[in-house]
């Protein structure tokens, strides 16, 4: 009920064309005329501080999304003239009879309540009051979020590990230095957009019964031009910000991990939030140690006699002291050993493990006596083929 006396008492009593000082008969280039000079009279960027100035511009722009709008226009007029035969009004009762409702009684608030559906007075009239029955607001510059920037780091294998702070250059788009993101030439003033009337945005078509608005690319959603653009950006408010900020990547970060900082790309435009970084880490390669997930891997090499008759093999850890593996008799190539605790560091803080594959290396030349030891060995081991059961169905 509440919004039904807000929609009989508010809009049925708003004379629009008063509003813009123009007979209800004003073509539309007169409509438009009007509305140009009143909004330029009482835009607020020209009436700093002048609250009533500000008040009639909102009104001027009230009245010109409707009347300066062909369709809208027609359904105001209808609006208008089944209140002007007592169809309904301000300060009548929801139950009611008038000249071209048959006579007989009907309810108001059973036409308006709902609105949103098809075939009542709000879905002739609902798009002239937003949808809702509200008042028509006018377009004004909204805060945009910043875009967001991505750059690339470069860290050491051990920096990876430990964790780093790394000094990075960006180049992102920024509010114009030297007009601050108005695109006018310093000191000259502004005046209304002759393109959008102020509005910041136009209507445009897409074909069918809708229309949509978008940014007026006059004035770049500013609402305001400037005779003379600025000489630096040329009247599109935009330039270029290069700085240098510190960025931390934690320990444990992976080669091609994508870091997101929040807040530290593009600043916004209107008041609006920054962008973020977005940091691509590339993690330079280690002479001796390799990283499968949380776990460093180590290739060590052995000989042929520590791996047949077992062995004591003391291998390195990152950063840390070297550890021994005992290796068994018979220690197959390739069998990997697991040593606790000597791994990357993992997002909880612990540490993942070491993993030592064992590689048993062949000699490529001999001396005459450790050639003479494997002829000997050759001669022991005659009858067990290794091969034997290649051949086997």
């Amino acid at each position: 009920m509440a919004e039904t006396e807000g929609f009989r008492n508010d809009w049925a009593t708003k004379d629009f064309y008063q509003v813009l000082g123009v007979q209800k008969d004003a073509s539309a280039a007169d409509i438009k005329k009007a509305y140009r000079k009143l909004a330029r009279a009482n835009h607020p960027d020209s009436n700093p501080g002048n609250e009533s100035k500000h008040e009639k511009f909102k009104a001027v722009a009230e009245a010109y999304d409707v009347v300066g709008d062909e369709a809208k226009r027609a359904k105001y007029d209808e609006f208008r003239a089944l209140q002007a035969r007592g169809g309904f009004g301000p300060g009548m009762g929801g139950g009611m009879g008038g000249p071209g409702f048959g006579g007989g009684g009907f309810n108001l608030d059973d036409l308006l309540r709902d609105r949103g559906g098809a075939g009542g007075l709000g879905d002739m009239f609902g798009d002239l009051f937003g949808g809702g029955g509200g008042r028509a607001r006018t377009q004004q510059p909204r805060p945009r979020r910043g875009a967001d920037v991505e750059s690339t780091a470069t860290i050491g294998f051990t920096d990876a590990l430990d964790g780093v702070t790394v000094s990075l250059r960006l180049t992102s788009d920024a509010a114009c230095a030297t007009c601050q993101g108005t695109g006018g030439k310093p000191g000259t003033r502004p005046h209304v957009c002759p393109e959008c009337e102020g509005a910041g945005f136009i209507v445009a078509g897409t074909g069918g019964a809708f229309s949509i608005n978008e940014t007026c690319p006059a004035c770049g959603g500013r609402q305001l031009v400037y005779d003379e653009a600025c000489p630096t950006c040329h009247g599109s408010g935009r330039g270029t910000s290069a700085r240098t900020i510190q960025a931390r990547i934690p320990a444990g970060v992976k080669d091609g991990a994508r870091i997101r900082l929040k807040g530290k790309g593009a600043p916004g435009e209107n008041g609006g939030p920054a962008g973020d970084l977005f940091v691509k880490v590339r993690v330079t390669p280690h002479r001796v140690f390799g990283r499968k997930d949380d776990n460093l891997t180590i290739d060590v090499p052995v000989s042929f006699d520590e791996a047949a008759l077992g062995g004591e093999v003391k291998i390195p850890t990152l950063g840390g002291a070297p550890v021994t593996l005992k290796l068994p008799p018979g220690t197959p190539n390739g069998r990997t050993f697991r040593v606790r605790g000597k791994g990357a560091t993992k997002r909880d803080g612990s540490k993942g493990d070491l993993l030592a594959t064992v590689e048993v290396q062949v000699p490529a030349h001999l001396d005459q006596t450790a050639r003479e030891a494997l002829e000997a060995y050759r001669a022991a081991t005659a009858g067990k083929p290794l091969r034997a059961g290649l051949f086997e169905s």
